[in-house]
């Protein structure tokens, strides 16, 4: 009952601040979440029936091994998050919705009463993402829809584990429970590549720390693998934003045509570079854009950056935390209540100091 109450005080909230379009999307964002959290039932129910299949049963129990780990190693309470299982009929749980102009790597922002603005927006029915997303495609911008695994209500709600976790290789679980938690403890209004680099760190040093304590040597270097993959995969992509933006500043001097063509030839050679980088004999064969060939376009790898442009900055500030997380969490937090243009210097700072060692 607690949090039909916090729902309704939110949609309530919603209709006195916005208008018909925007109290549409909130009501279908409740209804979803809302339809999500009564059909949970306690993880333990489960775990503890018989028509649970010991496939499920080893998913769950490990699930209640990684909050325990959570919590004891990384910092993370809980709460009451994840205690209840939800059976999905879909893969997915959330499709979000990415929009950028057609000459530009700005994505639309999105701004919530609560949330602030984001540079995504998430749907519980397909329909409606699509909808949305013909609005922007017919005002010429590059979109990209993608199904999401998971999503955090930041605390506001417990939010249930469900079949989008359970149908992942365990330690993709565990990582992205890691990544959720990640998002309860330091949040920044507006800023989205700051708040997933955050909890993409937290994930990423949080499983490694995991699979060196559960001693699987087999899954820990697999997952150095894709953390190398993700690493490299980062630089090309940081590459070509840093290419296309200088070709986006000529739009006075270019054509719209000319602009089109130089821009799909730097994407044409992303793609290139990217299913060379999955040909190597030492990195796995599925990258973070899936099998080439990619249909790279703005959007797409807006989405790419917003979850790693600070990763490597992160991952070097818990570095020099000396890995203590609740340490790395408080600086963290004061590094978020700073003006973003004393922010952002620190954040490049940190970056490339991880990235003279990387």
């Amino acid at each position: 009952m607690k949090q039909l109450s916090q729902i309704y005080t939110v949609l309530l909230l919603v209709a006195l601040l916005s208008g018909c379009t925007t109290f549409s999307y909130y009501s279908q964002a409740i209804r979803g979440h809302l339809a999500l959290t009564i059909a949970g039932k306690p993880v333990d129910s489960f775990i503890n029936s018989e028509d649970t299949s010991p496939e499920l049963r080893d998913k769950l129990i490990l699930s209640r091994q990684a909050l325990r780990f959570a919590d004891e190693h990384l910092g993370l309470s809980s709460g009451d998050a994840f205690t209840d299982y939800v059976v999905l009929e879909q893969p997915w749980v959330v499709v979000n919705l990415v929009a950028v102009p057609e000459f530009s790597l700005q994505p639309h922002q999105w701004c919530y009463p609560i949330l602030g603005c984001q540079a995504y927006r998430g749907y519980f029915h397909l329909e409606d993402a699509r909808k949305e997303e013909a609005k922007f495609r017919a005002q010429g911008y590059d979109t990209f829809l993608g199904g999401v695994t998971a999503y955090s209500t930041l605390g506001w709600f417990d939010d249930p584990l469900h079949s989008g976790f359970t149908n992942l290789a365990n330690d993709r679980m565990v990582a992205l429970m890691f990544h959720e938690l990640a998002h309860q403890v330091v949040y920044i209004k507006g800023d989205t590549a700051f708040n997933e680099s955050f909890a993409t760190a937290v994930e990423l040093e949080g499983l490694k720390l995991w699979l060196t304590q559960e001693g699987d040597p087999a899954a820990f270097k697999q997952a150095l693998m894709r953390l190398e993959l993700r690493n490299h995969t980062h630089a090309l992509v940081a590459d070509t934003n840093a290419k296309l933006e200088q070709l986006f500043q000529q739009q006075d001097v270019l054509s719209e045509d000319s602009l089109r063509k130089r821009k799909q030839h730097l994407f044409d050679e992303l793609n290139t570079h990217y299913e060379q980088l999955l040909a190597s004999e030492t990195l796995s064969k599925i990258g973070p854009f899936g099998h080439p060939p990619v249909d790279f376009n703005n959007a797409r790898v807006a989405l790419f950056t917003q979850y790693n442009q600070y990763v490597p900055a992160f991952r070097q500030l818990l570095k020099e935390t000396g890995y203590d997380f609740p340490a790395f969490y408080r600086a963290v937090e004061s590094l978020s209540e700073q003006p973003d243009e004393s922010r952002q210097p620190t954040l490049d700072v940190l970056s490339e100091r991880f990235e003279e060692n990387f």
